[in-house]
């Protein structure tokens, strides 16, 4: 399990739409968007960093492998 669906089974519903509450408070109903908005391109961004990665492992494997 993520920690977001932790999270979100742990809280209730008062709970949940009092934080959305504070959030429409603290950003205004204009911001919220661009906030997910930038939000999503971080975790894709972080995400292909992620991958980048595996595939780097990988070809270092592959590569030890051949020459071995």
């Amino acid at each position: 399990m993520t920690l977001l669906s932790i999270l979100l089974f742990s809280l209730g519903m008062p709970e949940i739409i009092l934080i959305a509450l504070a959030i429409l408070l603290l950003f205004g109903g204009k911001k919220i968007p661009e906030l997910m908005r930038g939000l999503g391109k971080g975790v894709s961004e972080f995400k292909k960093g992620v991958k980048d990665i595996e595939d780097d492992i990988k070809d270092v494997k592959n590569d030890e492998e051949k020459k071995s």
